[in-house]
């Protein structure tokens, strides 16, 4: 993909991905190293061909669960103030043990909706792979993003109803139809970044209360 690290950086990549395979808070099903590395690791990394990403000063990855694509961004992009946000305990536990070796990242123990009401629109940019479904996910993400900013999904292979209706959350969610871009991180990949840009503010009833984005999604 053309991305460059620093020995340092890769290898805290490395150190990462190796602790996560001996934890047993089940935050991967991959067993690997080699495909660890290209499903996390390179996986997180081809958001650095996201302008809005390449030039933010603050991000936020919502549900992060073992820390990709975080862990990812925050080693490429030393500058990046990386705060990775978890509501499952145990997962959060993980993310304050390994973040320890990442001098830009951070750590939230909380459900998104509640960081969006203590620091609404306090990032850049925020990110989210295998969060939820896509309506759910940017309305998760939109209230924790400023202007300019950007709300940055990691998706699947091309389907026109998935992108019409996670285009038409965003619009009540004051953000663009999605920008979709097509990454191969690793041979036989179906995986796409979908940017959304923050075009008007997003309404003061969003974020609603916890549970309710995935139970009645907005589109």
């Amino acid at each position: 993909m053309g991305v460059t690290l620093a020995p340092e950086a890769a290898a805290r990549l490395v150190a990462a991905v190796d602790r996560m395979l001996v934890q047993p808070q089940n935050l991967t099903a991959i067993e690997d190293p080699g495909d660890a590395l290209a499903r996390h690791v390179a996986d997180g990394l081809a958001g650095t061909a996201v302008p809005e990403i390449a030039v933010a000063r603050r991000l936020v990855d919502v549900g992060s669960g073992g820390g990709f694509p975080g862990l990812a961004l925050a080693a490429a992009l030393p500058a990046l103030e990386v705060t990775l946000v978890e509501s499952e305990r145990r997962k959060a536990e993980w993310l304050v043990s390994v973040s320890e070796i990442f001098p830009n990242v951070r750590v939230v123990h909380a459900r998104s909706e509640d960081v969006a009401r203590r620091s609404r629109a306090g990032w850049d940019v925020a990110t989210a792979r295998a969060l939820a479904p896509a309506p759910a996910a940017l309305e998760l993400c939109a209230p924790l993003v400023g202007d300019p900013g950007a709300v940055v999904l990691w998706a699947g292979r091309d389907d026109d109803e998935t992108d019409r209706r996670a285009d038409a959350a965003a619009a009540e969610l004051g953000l663009a139809p999605g920008r979709r871009r097509a990454v191969a991180p690793f041979p036989g990949a179906e995986q796409r970044l979908a940017v959304h840009r923050r075009i008007a503010p997003t309404p003061a009833r969003f974020p609603r209360r916890p549970g309710r984005a995935t139970k009645r999604p907005l589109a």
